[in-house]
């Protein structure tokens, strides 16, 4: 690909079309549009300003139909056709300003009554001039116009451009769509902000502007052979391959507004100093980000998570956090002042599909910030700076808040409360819990809040059946003010705990009704705690206190997420389907009763590894015990030498209704005590799911 190009050159004796498969005008003239402007007015000094890439394919001149109004320029060799395969908003834009240049040109009073050939836009450049090498020519023999940018004949948009954007005498009726709209209001948009400019620049500031559009707007012009296919060409580089990412993109942005500010803002040594500030920060960032090799983190979450807590949080779905970066906050009309009239745009409304959205109570608590530069302020050097170093600053912890056992200079204790928070999904705390790694200095106060933000998940979200959105609003703002310094970590306990009060009777005691009617359904399609969420979770913190101090590590979470089928790591001790061997233990209950037990928590064991499936319904004495195989290899261990948590099974003789209440008790006690709640004596039956039909007749008698 050879050199950018400027738009003047681009445009010598070429003609554009836009084939039919390729989408309309989809540019808005409120946002690209407006970014496009920005662009060219804060072009300074001798500077040139690169726009991207245009790729077009050549129509060989004999494939060019003698009927078509393209013939009689390629005919006599001066022209060449092109499809542009890609690139054609940025093309259709650049004309659409054009027009609203020529328009307004010839409006202007000193041109009353002025042939076009005879009003110079530049010293060596009319009017008439503009219209042949940049809009159209005119057949001098049938009179027609050929326009040298357009769509294809049979394209609706092509009517519209013709007639209400390029101002085609003869106007007729034309459709309108989506598209067409667009180019409407990129041409008021365009004809209200020139008419601003020479308000302000005079006659010389257009001249200027018009220099700057085609002499310094720069391009990279590639044509692609006929031998590739148009289609793919076009799929390709639209649909397929990695986009950039946003964070991609802002460094870029922020490179580029380094170069604004004028030397009584920021000198040539400051700009270089910033400009390695924030390449320094990305280098940073991506190495983060990339530690874990077989599991880098997404950039775009990160930069995310960090403008939650450096600026604001709001309710919209999707990109939002790009769209105030990219769009709101870093943007050239932040730096300098940008000469923009008012232009009232017919609006576009894209219709979407609804998006969920937090908690409708929430609303009173949020507070949204807008950008400073919305209230009447200006970007600084130092409000990048600022920006750029915190995150920097961010990214290790973002890092190690999802791997806290490759994190550097963080202590055991500290490992093992992130892992905890992980495991049971920190969901919308991440950013807080980055945020408190970053600010907070005393590692006691950070296991305290850790523990605390364990506790309202487990309740909220384990026991309790709130939405996963459920107060996000609430913490993500959290996070910002902590980031501030504007909150302590006791007002966010205090918060913690308001947000659990509908989770507490008036005595302080825990309310089960929805744990309840999330099991209840449960032991009705005969999977019981089996198909609790938070079993894994639960019996792997049971197993962990069991362990306690120095003793060994014997089971490791990892080993129960590898697969559906590594399931069999939680065990049934009195199987779903019970051999002859377990008939004594449970012969006074029904078929419904066994299936209680068999699911109720005091049944449920978590194992040092997976197990065959053959061996799940043993009798209890031999499941204790290691299986060796014919030559004397042990094929699985028994309790005795298995999981904690089987070694503590295994202390019992038989295994039985009561052994199943007694440890079920036992569990729920331990439940607890870890998450800081108290149940009430009757609830605590009730959640054990041990009621007999026959009690359940005796209490119904």
């Amino acid at each position: 690909m050879e050199k950018p190009i400027s738009l003047e050159r681009m445009f010598a004796q070429k003609i554009f079309r836009i084939p039919d498969f390729q989408r309309g005008y989809a540019w808005r003239a409120d946002q690209q549009g407006k970014a496009f402007w920005e662009d060219l007015v804060n072009l300074n000094g001798t500077r040139s300003h690169y726009t991207g890439v245009v790729t077009l394919r050549e129509v060989a001149a004999p494939a060019v139909r003698e009927d078509s109004k393209e013939y009689w320029l390629v005919d006599d060799h001066s022209y060449r056709l092109y499809q542009v395969v890609d690139g054609q908003q940025r093309l259709t834009t650049f004309v659409i300003f054009i027009q609203a240049f020529v328009n307004f040109f010839r409006t202007l009073p000193e041109h009353q009554g002025t042939a076009a050939k005879e009003i110079y836009v530049t010293d060596s450049m009319t009017l008439a001039d503009v219209e042949e090498r940049y809009l159209f020519r005119t057949n001098p023999k049938g009179g027609f116009r050929t326009y040298l940018f357009g769509y294809t004949e049979d394209n609706p948009s092509q009517e519209f451009l013709r007639f209400r954007i390029l101002s085609e005498p003869g106007g007729k009726q034309v459709q309108e769509t989506f598209y067409t709209l667009n180019l409407d209001n990129a041409s008021k948009y365009f004809s209200g902000q020139i008419a601003e400019y020479h308000r302000i620049h005079g006659h010389p500031g257009l001249t200027d502007l018009f220099k700057r559009l085609t002499k310094r707007l720069l391009i990279n012009e590639y044509t692609i052979g006929e031998e590739f296919d148009i289609f793919v060409a076009f799929e390709t580089m639209n649909n397929r391959g990695k986009k950039l990412s946003d964070l991609e993109l802002l460094k870029n942005r922020l490179i580029y507004l380094t170069t604004l500010y004028g030397p009584d803002q920021l000198e040539r040594a400051g700009e270089k100093s910033l400009r390695d500030d924030i390449n320094d920060a990305w280098k940073e960032v991506y190495y983060q980000l990339g530690r874990n090799k077989s599991r880098p983190l997404n950039d775009d979450d990160f930069l995310r998570g960090h403008w939650i807590s450096y600026f604001k949080y709001s309710r919209d779905t999707g990109r939002d956090y790009a769209h105030f970066l990219l769009d709101e906050h870093f943007t050239s009309h932040n730096v300098n002042d940008l000469v923009e009239r008012p232009v009232t745009l017919e609006a576009v409304e894209e219709q979407r599909s609804e998006t969920e959205l937090d908690d409708a109570d929430e609303a009173a608590t949020e507070v949204l910030e807008r950008s400073v530069m919305s209230q009447g302020g200006k970007l600084t050097p130092e409000h990048i700076r600022d920006f750029v170093l915190s995150l920097r600053q961010s990214a290790q912890h973002w890092f190690n808040s999802f791997y806290p056992y490759l994190a550097e200079g963080i202590s055991d204790s500290e490992r093992n409360a992130l892992d905890r928070l992980n495991r049971i999904g920190m969901g919308y705390f991440r950013p807080l819990v980055m945020v408190v790694l970053k600010s907070v200095k005393d590692e006691a106060q950070r296991l305290w809040i850790f523990e605390r933000i364990e506790r309202f998940i487990f309740i909220a979200f384990r026991i309790g059946t709130a939405r996963s959105n459920y107060r996000s609003s609430v913490f993500y703002k959290v996070a910002r003010d902590l980031n501030r310094g504007e909150t302590t970590l006791d007002e966010i306990s205090h918060r913690l705990d308001k947000a659990l009060k509908y989770a507490f009777d008036d005595d302080s005691k825990l309310r089960i009704d929805e744990f309840y009617s999330v099991l209840f359904k449960k032991f009705g399609e005969g999977t019981g705690y089996y198909g609790w969420s938070g079993l894994r979770h639960f019996l792997y913190e049971y197993e962990q206190h069991l362990r306690c101090g120095s003793r060994q590590q014997k089971v490791n979470w990892d080993d129960l997420l590898k697969s559906e089928n590594d399931r069999i790591s939680i065990e049934h001790i009195y199987p779903q389907t019970p051999g002859p061997d377990w008939e004594a233990a449970f012969v006074d209950l029904s078929k419904k009763d066994k299936a209680r037990y068999a699911g109720s928590l005091g049944n449920l064991l978590l194992l040092s590894m997976s197990i065959n499936a053959s061996l799940q319904n043993d009798a209890f004495a031999i499941k204790k015990r290691p299986r060796y195989d014919a030559s004397d290899v042990k094929i699985r261990n028994g309790y005795s030498d298995g999981s904690h948590s089987e070694i503590k099974v295994a202390e019992n003789d038989d295994w039985g209704p009561e052994q199943i209440r007694q440890r079920g008790e036992c569990l729920l006690r331990f439940m607890e005590k870890r998450w800081d709640f108290v149940l009430r004596d009757e609830d605590r039956e009730k959640l054990l799911f041990l009621t007999t039909e026959k009690r359940e007749e005796a209490a119904f008698a």
